[in-house]
């Protein structure tokens, strides 16, 4: 079944070989694109969908998210806006809750949130675990994550557990052993939160290393709370991503301005726990290539819209409405290693959102607006 959408007054595709079309049309076969041009040349369809002057941008790629969880800490964040500062020490309270909740539980948590996500334009989302953090929970959560997304994330090594608090070498043991050997067949990547009060640059690195010889593509959290030795660790190693970014020295600029590694930038823990911004505009001038991801979590960026986060993209990072959708789709699509979403062109995964806009612009024009009329999902409307 084929399906005409025509009448697309601007349309993002993020391919250099097509750039920005207007009165445009996109023929969608199946799950992939077929036909994108002038709406004047378009091919006949079986169906048709007139979007009548609306813009037309690929769908969102959320590529460092972690909706497998029970509970909130809507306490914790009330407590941050009154002025305690944000350490990272309230993940073992959702670890807590997480572990008591039933499948049926987390599942249903699971589906609330893609589901606001799809809501507001997000067509890919990476799914980590990392509230579980025993063998069992972290099998559990990628388990149900796997039910709704391809791009699981192991993060058994996001803090030391309590009952490890006094052995954590231990932990990191059982980190990169037997729970790496449980959790790799429901995973593609493998993460760490390489950060004082979390793993070291010494322990990211053994952790890493094992996920890469079972099989696993490499993530990691870096330089978020302070300086360190994440960014140039996720580079020496060959990582898809380094994500947060926020505390960066000039050196950790160049290594990724100079790799293959994306630089994930989440403005929506910076909004949650009034932290500086990342310096996108810093990286970008300097050649690296920048993502954008919600970073959706109970405690420090409890968001689900893409959207959002390209709005403060553009307000407190520096970044154009045009780097920052860049960002949001091709450069997500980038920081999972993959070509076929985060664009449109023949071939291309047909993912899509329809804009109650006539421009991209209007996504950082108008923050906190909800201007996603439509979303195909492999070429289906959700």
């Amino acid at each position: 079944m084929s399906l005409l959408v025509t009448g697309i007054g601007e349309l993002v595709t993020n391919d250099p070989a097509t750039g920005t079309v207007h009165d445009a049309a996109i023929v969608v076969d199946g799950e992939r694109i077929a036909w994108i041009g002038p709406a004047t040349q378009a091919p006949a369809a079986d169906e048709r969908l007139d979007v009548r002057g609306r813009a037309v941008v690929p769908g969102f790629v959320d590529s460092h998210a972690h909706p497998v969880f029970a509970g909130d800490r809507a306490a914790e964040f009330a407590a941050r806006m009154a002025g305690e500062p944000y350490t990272g020490g309230g993940i073992r309270t959702t670890v807590a809750a997480t572990r008591a909740a039933t499948d049926d539980d987390l599942r249903s948590a699971v589906r609330r949130l893609l589901t606001e996500m799809r809501r507001q334009g997000t067509t890919t989302v990476e799914m980590k675990s990392g509230y579980g953090l025993t063998v069992p929970d972290e099998v559990r959560s990628l388990r149900l994550a796997g039910e709704v997304t391809a791009e699981t994330t192991y993060l058994g090594a996001h803090v030391v557990p309590a009952e490890y608090a006094d052995r954590p070498d231990d932990y990191v043991t059982l980190v990169s052993g037997d729970m790496l050997d449980a959790a790799a067949p429901y995973a593609r990547w493998i993460d760490v939160f390489c950060e004082r009060g979390a793993f070291d640059g010494d322990q990211a690195r053994a952790i890493l290393t094992a996920g890469a010889k079972a099989g696993l593509g490499l993530r990691i959290h870096a330089n978020q709370l302070t300086e360190g030795p994440g960014v140039r660790l996720a580079v020496d190693l060959g990582a898809a991503s380094a994500d947060h970014c926020t505390h960066l020295s000039d050196a950790d600029v160049d290594a990724l301005a100079g790799s293959g590694t994306v630089a994930t930038l989440l403005p929506g823990a910076e909004f949650s726990t009034r932290s500086p911004y990342p310096d996108a505009r810093r990286l970008l001038d300097a050649g690296a290539t920048v993502a954008l991801a919600t970073d959706c979590n109970p405690g420090s960026s409890y968001t689900s819209s893409m959207p959002f986060c390209i709005a403060l993209a553009v307000r407190e990072m520096r970044m154009t409405p045009a780097e920052a959708l860049w960002a949001a789709t091709a450069g997500g699509a980038r920081a999972l290693r993959r070509d076929d979403i985060g664009v449109l062109r023949p071939g291309a995964r047909a993912d899509l959102v329809v804009l109650d806009a006539p421009s991209h612009l209007h996504l950082a024009y108008r923050p906190g607006v909800p201007l996603i009329s439509t979303v195909l999902h492999d070429g289906v409307p959700l």
